[in-house]
């Protein structure tokens, strides 16, 4: 990654439908849609410098200077704005471990500062830099709405503060105040300086509340007409809105029609999260993978089901089947900003297997699954009806089919080599993985050479979440050994 790597992202004026049921439903905090990511660094970060490398990245992506402002009721998504009293010191912060400043103390600072919600009235994310991490180390905490970008996005607009080496050229001095006062005037011009603004929001919405519905209006007038030969197909299309509902928060029933099965140890849930992590050889896992026939997202998610199976032989508790979701990516072209996934849903055998029959297992369900996800995927298709009901409504269904999910997991994918952050050089990198009303989440990130797993969970629903990350280990370390691999943890 050369230094200052610019490359074209473009950010959509208004939120999607997608983007805009993830802000609606982010005001039940049990279902938070949002991600996080904890940067451990070999030495404290130059907090100055790294001011100047965030307002640089500021005056280049619009999107880290916007605020939302909501559309007319709920007949249009929200919009992105230049937030005029846009604060700096507010969005990056400087804060101190107390002593001893062990990572534990890290991750559970990092989970609260997670848990604080965002000022809605300002733009959506927040950096913090973490001094006084044991063995004279520092951390970056870094939170975006996910409204504002996807994990892939998230590593994109990294670039702009990242560095291929401990000194780096600095980027050009911003003024930023006057970024914002020329994007407020630039604004103003291009919407005549919000002339009567009340009425053409009012115009716009219902031009585009006629444009989404007319589609939806065609679509059900001939659903309607099948209704008499086939009654069955009423319930199919209430379903399915309930299962657009779910997505809001990544999180869909198994949608196959079995949605039996999941882990009696895991019915219970709440808003509250607690961090663990594991890393493992990127090397390694590509060639376990290679000689199971399989790829490092198949070994990953393999990997989560059976540590999450020992956890529970641990406790006699046997379980015939759990309930995942994966990621899958839906992003054609590199330079569109936002978010462009959608949560896939899959149902996993427990059961007695070898490492080697459940990763098969899984790895075709997988791909029998990815191969029906086209276009914007689920997670697009039946979000703007689900922006018109109450929130209420779509939270209290949201959390009736997060409810059926064990767990998600995500794969992303970072720099291959060594990265810096103002002069500090990058050793671990864990994502707080949005939960949202699951029992936890998974997300692991390839970097130099490794795979760094997050593991973000409701320590209600896994009472012992230490405990699951040793289970994962396990599974892992026997996965890779299934593969030819020697792995020691």
């Amino acid at each position: 990654m050369p230094t200052h790597r610019e490359r074209e992202q473009r950010f959509e004026r208004k939120m999607s439908d997608a983007e805009a049921l993830m802000w609606n439903i982010e005001k039940d905090p049990w279902l938070n849609p949002n991600g996080a990511m904890v940067t451990i660094l070999d030495r404290p970060i130059d907090v100055e410098q790294l001011r100047r490398r965030v307002a640089y990245a500021i005056s280049k992506i619009p999107r880290l200077r916007e605020r939302v402002v909501s559309g007319f009721g709920r007949l249009s998504p929200p919009t992105w704005v230049t937030d005029p009293e846009f604060n700096l010191d507010y969005h990056l912060r400087h804060i101190g471990l107390p002593a001893p400043g062990s990572v534990r103390q890290l991750y559970d600072l990092a989970t609260q500062l997670y848990q604080d919600p965002y000022d809605r009235t300002r733009p959506l994310w927040v950096f913090t830099a973490i001094d006084g991490l044991e063995g004279g180390r520092g951390a970056l905490f870094t939170k975006l709405h996910h409204s504002i970008t996807d994990g892939i996005g998230a590593i994109r607009l990294s670039e702009l503060y990242m560095e291929a080496e401990r000194v780096a050229e600095l980027p050009p001095v911003v003024d930023i105040d006057q970024v914002i006062a020329d994007a407020l005037e630039a604004e103003a011009a291009s919407d005549e300086a919000d002339r009567a603004a009340t009425v053409d929001s009012a115009v716009k919405s219902f031009g585009h509340l006629w444009r989404r519905q007319a589609g939806i209006a065609q679509r059900t007038v001939g659903e309607l007409a099948l209704w008499s030969v086939d009654p069955s197909r009423a319930q199919d299309l209430v379903e399915d809105l309930v299962e657009g509902a779910g997505s809001a928060v990544k999180q869909l029933s198994p949608s196959d029609g079995d949605t039996a099965g999941g882990s009696p140890l895991w019915a219970n849930r709440s808003r509250r999260r607690h961090l663990e992590s594991l890393r493992l050889p990127l090397d390694g896992v590509k060639a376990a993978g290679k000689a199971l026939g399989a790829s490092i997202n198949d070994v990953f998610v393999t990997g989560a089901v059976n540590g999450s199976l020992l956890y529970h032989d641990r406790r006699d508790t046997p379980v015939d089947a759990l309930n995942i979701s994966f990621v899958v990516s839906t992003r054609h072209d590199k330079a569109i900003g936002g978010n462009s996934f959608t949560p896939t849903p899959v149902q996993v055998p427990g059961g007695e297997m070898t490492p080697e029959e459940r990763l098969h297992e899984i790895r075709d369900r997988m791909a029998a699954k990815r191969e029906n996800v086209s276009g914007e995927g689920a997670l697009a298709g039946l979000a703007g009806v689900a922006n018109l009901l109450p929130t209420s409504v779509v939270t209290q269904v949201a959390r009736s089919q997060a409810a059926k999910m064990d767990f998600a997991t995500s794969n992303l994918r970072a720099a291959p080599f060594t990265t810096y952050i103002s002069g500090a050089e990058v050793t671990d990198t864990i994502t707080l993985g949005p939960v949202a009303g699951t029992a936890f989440n998974l997300t692991t990130i390839s970097y130099d050479g490794s795979l760094h797993l997050g593991l973000f969970v409701d320590p209600i629903a896994v009472d012992d979440p230490a405990d699951l990350a040793d289970c994962m280990l396990e599974a892992y370390t026997q996965l890779l050994a299934a593969g030819g691999v020697v792995f020691d943890g």
